[in-house]
């Protein structure tokens, strides 16, 4: 079986991590007549075109710039940032392996069934944040005025950000997708007419305390999904840094053996293989890596020019409010 783990250890970068590592995956499902393995080479492949064509994503960031400086404009007391980034090379093979096992760990749970190939490949359709954008807000305390609650105020100016958003961007060829969340509960901040494509991690935490607001578009000009984020600095920092940062790896460790228990071994080529792959990428010592670009002391400790762990960084913007700076754009 091939794995990502395999090719981290002689120096390439992460282009060629890619291309080696997806061509050996390639001849093996070929041989095997693997169609899952198939897919996931697409999948790679998808990776690297992000990585090696920048025009679209000049393009796409110069479009999302306008929002920020419409921000910079209608909230001048606001301090924010807004960041871009692609997926991290091991968090994209482990979301998708992740995929992989959670479509068939489900299925079998509820039908005493595996999925069928094409409900398979349906449930690896689904990534949309290979490219995402994040826009963190934060109120001073000097704008605060006397009574006011500063995460009560905050909370005001995100939603109203987000009902914004998507109409703005829909003008300079987005097209907002509606959440494929069903049922879930929506603050009554959101507009009616916005609420229905927004995943509202805020008003339905997350069971760690994650909260955040998710949205999804079509760049048609790019032709490829995007994911925004919206948050507060201190849903930011909790998700970043917090309690959601370490409990969730806690919660996903219990979830895979869960999952492993379930399903005996050597009853699914698919499920075995991303098991594995996913299990092996949890255990990686990062210090241990030889990638070009990349260094780390220990798991913590990590310095990422590549874009192997973090993820590469395409669109770095940050307001101060006013008071702290005079310059807008």
């Amino acid at each position: 079986m091939k794995k990502l783990n395999d090719y981290l250890y002689a120096g390439d970068t992460v282009l060629k991590i890619l291309q080696r590592y997806s061509d050996d995956l390639k001849q093996s499902a070929k041989d095997s007549d693997n169609q899952v393995d198939l897919w996931h080479c697409n999948f790679l492949l998808q990776i690297a075109e992000l990585l090696q064509h920048n025009d679209f994503l000049t393009s796409q960031s110069q479009r999302i710039r306008e929002f920020y400086k419409l921000m910079a404009n209608d909230y001048p007391f606001l301090a924010f940032t807004f960041k871009g980034r692609i997926k991290s090379l091991i968090r994209a093979e482990s979301k998708f392996n992740g995929y992989i096992v959670e479509c068939i760990y489900e299925h079998y749970i509820k039908h005493g069934l595996y999925p069928s190939l094409p409900e398979l490949k349906k449930a690896l359709n689904c990534f949309r944040d290979l490219i995402a954008y994040r826009i963190v807000i934060s109120l001073p305390k000097c704008h605060l005025k006397a009574g006011q609650i500063c995460a009560e105020e905050e909370l005001k100016y995100l939603y109203d950000v987000a009902n914004q958003l998507p109409g703005f961007l829909e003008e300079r060829g987005f097209t907002a997708e509606p959440s494929s969340l069903k049922r879930q509960k929506k603050s009554a901040l959101l507009k009616e007419h916005v609420s229905p494509y927004y995943r509202d991690y805020i008003a339905d935490a997350e069971p760690n305390g994650y909260r955040s607001l998710h949205i999804t578009f079509y760049d048609n000009i790019a032709r490829c999904y995007v994911e925004v984020q919206l948050r507060t600095k201190e849903m930011d920092d909790f998700a970043e840094i917090g309690p959601a940062n370490h409990l969730g790896y806690e919660k996903r460790q219990e979830s895979e053996r869960a999952r492993r228990e379930a399903i005996p071994q050597g009853e699914n080529i698919y499920f075995d293989n991303a098991y594995e792959r996913g299990i092996r990428l949890q255990q990686l010592d990062l210090s241990k890596l030889d990638v070009n670009m990349f260094s780390a002391m220990d798991n913590s400790l990590i310095n990422d020019g590549c874009g192997l762990f973090r993820g590469r960084l395409i669109l770095p913007y940050e307001h101060l409010s006013r008071f702290q700076n005079d310059l807008i754009d």
